[in-house]
């Protein structure tokens, strides 16, 4: 049986993601994560800069330390809790949405045993 071709391309992203991510389930899964890590620190970062903010001033109206902004909107950041979303979001007037989408792999539903 004859592989699929394969369009050939020039993205570096692409290629690496063909070499390094593509078909291995667990890469897949870490690199949504890494994803998902990377957004939550671009939007706290985002919507502290709109605002006119330094992380130590962001910090002191949640009651928290500059270096906790700090690793809030660092994209490896692991420990976010909807709570201190919560206070970030009362001092930048603003409410906290969560949302539930479909994963990239089509949303099938886990089979439960």
């Amino acid at each position: 049986m004859r592989k699929p071709k394969i369009e050939k391309t020039s993205d570096a992203i692409d290629i690496l993601h063909r070499r390094y991510v593509r078909g291995d389930a667990g890469k897949l899964a870490a690199l949504e994560s890494i994803r998902a890590d990377n957004a939550v620190a671009r939007k706290i970062y985002d919507l502290r800069t709109k605002a006119g903010l330094t992380q130590r001033e962001l910090a002191k109206m949640v009651k928290t330390s500059a270096s906790a902004i700090c690793r809030l909107e660092g994209a490896d950041y692991e420990g976010h809790s909807l709570a201190m979303f919560n206070r970030i979001a009362e001092a930048l007037d603003r409410r906290v949405e969560i949302r539930f989408v479909p994963t990239r792999h089509g949303g099938e539903r886990p089979v439960l045993v």
